[in-house]
């Protein structure tokens, strides 16, 4: 008893720590980007991270993991980039369109006048982490670190030789550290491309971990029917995110920014 009173105080105490998720809508054009932001509490500035869902959209398990990392300490703002252009849940192909909505997303996060100065941290999911790595291309000055779950490093659309030997060419030209975290059940593609990833950008001086998680599927971090190890993972993995983010965006000890905005 005294047990499960102890793990339901410690769960309230972590929920008080975040405030509950900011809906709002970006106009670009003619769309309507959906975005939801999970605040720390308390005062800011905070370190400013852009989350990337996956191609099965955006989801409560997203909400959970955004306010996760509000508790931790990170602003976060997830643009739902399958819904502002009005696509379905798990499309079979990549949309290049997509990308412009989660650009918004990480302009819109930059121009916050609660985040810290300075570039951002990006958390994405299977497809997201391609997104990441065309954003972290295409604006350098503005991606601080990326951390991969389980990660696509090469265009989804790419030819199936491409999708079995090569990685996205900007593999080799984007320089924010990057941290990959994959179970070794994964699909055997998807293993392929993380590894493949990571010695392209070892070879190029890019800081770059790959965390192999040991009977972990596809979505360990998450997964409805999680084995006592994927729970284990998951928890790693966690922790493994936070520091990275603190270390390659300058954080100090406690998560806060160095530079304030």
């Amino acid at each position: 008893m005294k047990s499960s009173l102890a793990a339901a105080l410690a769960l309230c105490i972590g929920a008080a720590s975040a405030q509950s998720l900011e809906k709002q809508v970006l106009q670009r054009g003619a769309t309507e980007t959906p975005i939801e932001v999970a605040r720390p509490a308390g005062a800011g500035p905070f370190p400013a991270l852009l989350y990337i869902h996956a191609k099965r959209g955006f989801e409560d398990v997203d909400r959970a993991h955004m306010a996760a990392l509000a508790r931790d300490g990170f602003l976060v703002l997830a643009p739902d980039w399958l819904s502002g252009n009005l696509i379905e849940r798990w499309p079979d192909r990549h949309y290049p369109e997509t990308e412009a909505e989660v650009e918004t997303g990480l302009s819109a996060l930059l121009a916050r006048d609660d985040v810290c100065r300075g570039p951002v941290g990006v958390v994405a999911k299977s497809r997201g982490p391609y997104f990441a790595i065309r954003l972290a291309a295409k604006r350098p000055r503005d991606i601080a670190a990326i951390v991969a779950y389980y990660g696509h490093f090469q265009n989804p659309n790419a030819p199936e030789p491409q999708q079995l030997f090569s990685v996205a060419p900007e593999v080799q030209t984007i320089t924010a550290p990057v941290l990959m975290m994959i179970g070794d059940a994964d699909y055997e593609l998807r293993r392929f491309v993380n590894g493949r990833a990571f010695y392209a950008l070892w070879e190029r001086g890019v800081p770059v971990e790959l965390q192999m998680y040991p009977l972990a599927r596809r979505a360990f971090d998450f997964r409805p029917d999680a084995t006592p190890e994927e729970k284990i993972a998951a928890r790693h993995a966690a922790v493994r995110a936070r520091d990275w983010l603190r270390r390659h965006m300058k954080l100090d000890d406690s998560g806060r920014c160095l530079q304030a905005k």
